[in-house]
């Protein structure tokens, strides 16, 4: 039997070896889940309501051990890893107080002898192949609507964060969720492979542009539904009427919370001249106060690298940055000791020619880029193959509107960043994605719409 082993990025030790899936156990595992649709999808709403309210009571039970193996497994900071989960309560009550008004029956017309309306009836048999930085957040944004919406769901979480995979699958079968209808699948790329090959009615997959092109093509010739929840190069405008101090502090924890692993991490700053040389004096200082060290201490912020090719990406970014003409103000090189470390690392002097105000960074790195105004701002911002997030901070909302108006972006900020609401969709433009997650849109996403015509005889 394979196995697939589990690494501590902040230290290298082997922390776990868990049994992997193969292609037989994916192939047994699609045809049980497929076999169990049916049923699940009679389970009254009410029913399937009360398993993830039971869910939802578990992990605030588990709550330490939780946040102890995301921390362990993952390298995220012990108190972002509650953070997460704490984050994670308010998502399901969103879905569990608007998953039955979603997908409730709509009558949309009654006259002249004809009735219509839509009905939305479960994808089936959903595949999941989650990320590893928010695994809570991300698995749970497509586990938590499937399930309730009445459809059986292969779960593959990441391979760096497979213990908490398997932590999820635990709790929603002890709350009473059949072991058929929600299933763990463990490994990596190959068993996603396999996963794919099965007949599967809807794929989710949320990770690096790379990889959500090779799942398209994998499936491109079966009309399944394909969700893809990419990367970004999120970019922020700080104008000149903003607070620089307000901006810097606020910035500073947008492009470096999560260690900068998130698709929505702030990546690329523009600042007004006019206050440029104070907002960069604001942010040094608050980077200078972010605490990188152990994971497991509850005063570290900058934790360890989950990927360690991902040390080689920034030091390519830094050298590029460096070569091109940019001004290192602060990190730029590799964490000391054992682990994957790398120093809160911030530019300024950068332009769209660097690797690093262009490409997707992952990493506790930024570039600070000064601009002549409103117009200039807005075309470097959507200097960029990818769409996911973009922000303006002024005091003027008026003239933010306007200008995030303009911006190739799923979600925009006025005075904030790095947020992700569950009320709101969550979607990108370009090469960061396709498809939603949250929102009343992201409960439906999981069902069909069914039309009908019914004619009085």
């Amino acid at each position: 039997m394979s196995t697939l082993q589990i690494h501590n990025p902040a230290t290298g030790a082997l922390i776990a070896e868990l049994p992997a899936d193969d292609a037989v156990s994916v192939a047994a595992k699609a045809a049980a889940a497929r076999a169990a649709l049916p049923a699940w999808g009679r389970v009254p709403m009410a029913e399937r309501l009360a398993m993830i309210q039971r869910f939802r009571a578990a992990l605030v039970d588990e709550l330490e051990l939780l946040a102890s193996t995301l921390t362990q497994e993952m390298g995220k900071p012990i108190a972002q890893a509650r953070n997460e989960l704490n984050g994670l309560l308010p998502r399901i009550d969103f879905f569990l107080e608007q998953a039955e008004h979603s997908v409730r029956d709509e009558h949309v017309f009654d006259g002249g002898g004809m009735h219509e309306q839509i009905s939305h009836i479960p994808l089936g048999v959903v595949a999941n192949i989650s990320a590893w930085n928010y695994p809570y957040f991300v698995g749970c944004n497509v586990i938590v609507p499937a399930l309730l919406t009445g459809n059986v769901v292969l779960y593959k979480p990441s391979e760096f964060t497979t213990q908490t995979g398997l932590h999820i699958t635990r709790l929603l079968h002890a709350a009473g969720v059949p072991a058929d209808v929600m299933q763990c699948l463990v490994g990596a790329g190959d068993v996603g492979a396999a996963l794919l090959a099965q007949k599967i009615d809807g794929v989710f997959f949320t990770g690096s542009h790379a990889t959500g092109v090779r799942i398209a093509n994998a499936v491109a010739g079966r009309l399944v539904k394909l969700q893809l929840e990419l990367g970004g190069k999120d970019p922020t405008y700080v104008r000149a009427d903003a607070d620089p101090k307000a901006a810097a502090e606020s910035l500073a924890d947008g492009a470096m919370y999560n260690t900068g692993q998130s698709c929505c991490s702030v990546e690329r700053i523009y600042v007004h001249e006019s206050i440029h040389d104070a907002f960069v004096e604001h942010f040094l200082a608050t980077v200078a106060s972010f605490k990188a060290g152990d994971p497991m201490d509850a005063a570290t912020y900058i934790g360890a690298i989950t990927r360690a090719p991902q040390l080689d990406l920034l030091d390519a970014q830094v050298a590029d940055a460096l070569a091109k003409g940019a001004t290192l103000r602060c990190g730029g090189q590799r964490g000391a000791g054992p682990g994957n470390h790398y120093a809160p690392t911030v530019f300024t002097e950068v332009n769209h020619t660097m690797e690093l105000m262009r490409e997707e960074s992952f990493g506790p790195i930024i570039g600070i880029q000064k601009v002549s105004g409103d117009d200039e701002a807005v075309r470097l911002m959507n200097d960029t193959r990818y769409g996911l997030t973009a922000g303006v901070y002024s005091r003027d909302e008026a003239k933010a509107r306007e200008l995030l108006a303009q911006v190739n972006a799923g979600s925009v900020y006025w005075n904030c960043c790095d947020r992700v609401s569950p009320r709101l969709p969550w979607s990108g433009h370009g090469d960061s994605g396709v498809g939603l997650t949250l929102s009343t849109h992201g409960i439906q996403t999981f069902t069909r719409p069914k039309a009908w015509h019914l004619r009085q005889p």
